[in-house]
Formats: structure tokens, sequence, C-alpha cells
């Protein structure tokens, strides 16, 4: 639940996602669920040249067991947010 979460603050943000066949996809986080599928927009191949069949797509479902990797620029990284989340997911304090 951490990680879904985080990714929700960072909708409408580009962000890059690598693929497990490792296909790389650069485009604007439209969202994201709990289980990691991800849909994104305006995205556009890394590696065209290797992947020439995805010119012509601009938005994307991903499913979350592909995803390898998801590169995230580091100016739209809350740490902070992150380190309070994690120490409260190691103490159980986030039980529902």
């Amino acid at each position: 639940m951490l990680f879904s979460s985080f990714f929700k603050t960072l909708i409408g943000k580009e962000v890059t996602v690598e693929l497990k066949n490792d296909l790389q996809l650069n485009g604007v986080l439209k969202s994201v669920d709990q289980f990691l599928n991800i849909k994104l927009d305006s995205i556009q191949v890394a590696d065209i040249e290797r992947y020439p069949h995805m010119m012509a797509v601009k938005n994307c479902f991903i499913r979350g067991s592909v995803v390898r990797y998801i590169h995230l620029p580091p100016e739209h990284v809350d740490k902070q947010l992150l380190q309070d989340a994690t120490r409260k997911e190691a103490t159980g304090g986030d039980k529902n």
C-alpha cells in the first residue's frame, strides 16, 4: 500500500517505466492502482529503432507484474514523506 499511495502523488508527472522485456516508455502518469497497474499518456519509446511498432502508440495500460523499474525525476520525490511512511509501516502503525 505504501508504494501505490506514493505513486498516486506523482499523477500528472512524467515518469519512465522500464518493463521486464527491456522496453522503456516515457510518459505522463495518469493513474496507478493497488496492484501498481499503470496508465501512461503521451508516451515515447526510449529505443525507437528496436521498437518501431510503438511509434503509433500514444497512451497505454501497463500491468504491474511486467514492470521492472519506474524511474522518477529526483525533484518529484518527497524523501521525507517516504521516510515517514516507511517508519510507520515498519513499526506497524498503519494497521487498518
